[in-house]
C-alpha cells in the first residue's frame, strides 16, 4: 500500500518508519524546505515515547543524542523545596531530554536509513478521494497519488478540515511558553531531575545537561495574540517577557533568564480537547493532528509517537483501511482524550502509571 503522509515532523516521521517496517510504501511531504516549526524548542520524550520508538527499533538513535532525567523537584514561591518524585524506570525506559531540533534530525536519518523518502517545500492544500485511492494536491502545484494519506501536519491540521470542515479550531490554553538555553557558570544546577518552580505569576522549569548547560521553560499567562503579532517578537523580546514574570521572585528563575544569551525562542500553546471526526475511508490524523495536548504534562511527542506505531500495526493487520482506521481511533481515543483533560487541567497526578507504563509489543496482531 503506498501511503501519503502530510508532514515531516516527529509524527510524520514516525509513521513512516512504521508503516515501512508493516510493508507499506510511505512517502513523507514536509511543509518546510528545510526544518519545520518549533524548532528552537526542547522536550522530553517520556517512558511510554520511549517504548513506542523501542517497538520500532527507533530508540537508539533518540538515546545517542538526548540526555536522561530521572524525576522531578517541586520548588514553592518562597524558594523551598516542597516535593521530589522520583520518575519509576523498572522495566521502562526513561525518559530523554534533547532539542527538537535535534529530534527532528535523528528522526529524519533513522527514517532514510530506512529507505523513506522525503519530498520537502510540498506544503498540502487539498486530497480528493478516487477510486482506489486519494490524490494530494499541494501549494506548489504539483500533485501525488496513494491509497490513503495521513495528515500528520500538527495543530493547525489541513487534514483535519479536508476530514471534517466544521472541526474546531485549536484552543488558546491561556499560555505563552519560552524556552532557553544558556551555558553561562555561576548558575544553580540540576543534572538528571527537572526542577519545577511555582513562581507568583508564572511556572517555571530547569535541568542541566551532561555538559552542563541550562535547559529551561516558563509558561506564562498571557492573553491571546494575534499570530502575526508573535511571530514578530524577537529574542530579545522573548528574554524579557519571560524575565519580567519571575522579576522580584526569590527565586533562581529571573537570574538563569537574564545569563541567557540569543537561544530563546517562545509562542502561544494551544490544545485540541476533541476532534469528533479522526479518518474517512482514504484520510486518518495522527499526532497534534487529532489530539494537542497543553505542554503541562510533556506528552505532546510521546503520544504522537504511540499513534505512529499503532496506526501502523492497524494498517498491517486490518483487511482494509477503513477498518484499520476504525480500530486505530477505538484503541487511541479515550488515552489521548484523558491525557489532553489532565493536560489542560495540570492535574496528571502522583498516579500516572497509566500513561508512563503504556507498553507497545510490535508483534501483537491488533484484532479489535
Amino acid at each position: 500500500m503506498r501511503v501519503l503522509v502530510a508532514g515531516g515532523g516527529i509524527s510524520g516521521t514516525v509513521t513512516a518508519m512504521a508503516l515501512k517496517l508493516a510493508g507499506h510504501e510511505p512517502v513523507v511531504f514536509e511543509a518546510h524546505p528545510a526544518g519545520g516549526d518549533d524548532v528552537g524548542a526542547f522536550l522530553t520524550i517520556m517512558h511510554n515515547g520511549m517504548d513506542a520508538l523501542r517497538a520500532i527499533g527507533a530508540d537508539g538513535p533518540v538515546i545517542d543524542s538526548s540526555f536522561a532525567a530521572y524525576g522531578v523537584e517541586l520548588v514553592a514561591p518562597t524558594g523551598e523545596t516542597v516535593g521530589r518524585r522520583e520518575f519509576e524506570t523498572e522495566g521502562l525506559d526513561g525518559p530523554r531530554t534533547l532539542t527538537r531540533a535535534t529530534l527532528y534530525r535523528v528522526l529524519l536519518e533513522e527514517a532514510a536509513r530506512r529507505g523513506v523518502p522525503l519530498e520537502r517545500g510540498r506544503r498540502l492544500v487539498r486530497a480528493t478521494p478516487e477510486a482506489g485511492g486519494v490524490t494530494a494536491e499541494f501549494a506548489d502545484g504539483t500533485t501525488a497519488t496513494g491509497d490513503v494519506l495521513v495528515g500528520a501536519d500538527g495543530v493547525r491540521s489541513v487534514v483535519r478540515k479536508l476530514i471534517d470542515p466544521a472541526a474546531d479550531e485549536p484552543r488558546y490554553t491561556g499560555l505563552t511558553v519560552v524556552y532557553g538555553y544558556t551555558r553561562a557558570g555561576g548558575l544553580p544546577a540540576a543534572p538528571g531531575i527537572y526542577r519545577m518552580v511555582r513562581g507568583s505569576r508564572a511556572a517555571f522549569g530547569f535541568t542541566t545537561d551532561p555538559a552542563g548547560a541550562t535547559f529551561w521553560f516558563a509558561r506564562i499567562p498571557d492573553a491571546e495574540r494575534p499570530r502575526e503579532e508573535i511571530a514578530a517578537v524577537t529574542t530579545a523580546g522573548w528574554r524579557e517577557f519571560a524575565h519580567a514574570a519571575f522579576d522580584g521572585d526569590p527565586l533562581p528563575c529571573a537570574d538563569i533568564i537574564a545569563a541567557t544569551g540569543d537561544e530563546v525562542f517562545g509562542g502561544h500553546s494551544y490544545d485540541v480537547p476533541e476532534t469528533r471526526v479522526w479518518s474517512t475511508p482514504e484520510l486518518v490524523l495522527v499526532g497534534d493532528a487529532a489530539h494537542a495536548a497543553s505542554p503541562a504534562a510533556a506528552q505532546g511527542a510521546s503520544m504522537a509517537i504511540e499513534d505512529s506505531v499503532v496506526l501502523a500495526q492497524c494498517l498491517r493487520d486490518r483487511p482494509d483501511p477503513a477498518s484499520a482506521f476504525a480500530a486505530y481511533e477505538n484503541l487511541r481515543r479515550e488515552r489521548v482524550e484523558k491525557l489532553v483533560a489532565a493536560s489542560a487541567g495540570q492535574d496528571v497526578g502522583e498516579e500516572s502509571g497509566w500513561l508512563y507504563a503504556h507498553h507497545i509489543d510490535w508483534q501483537t496482531k491488533i484484532i479489535v
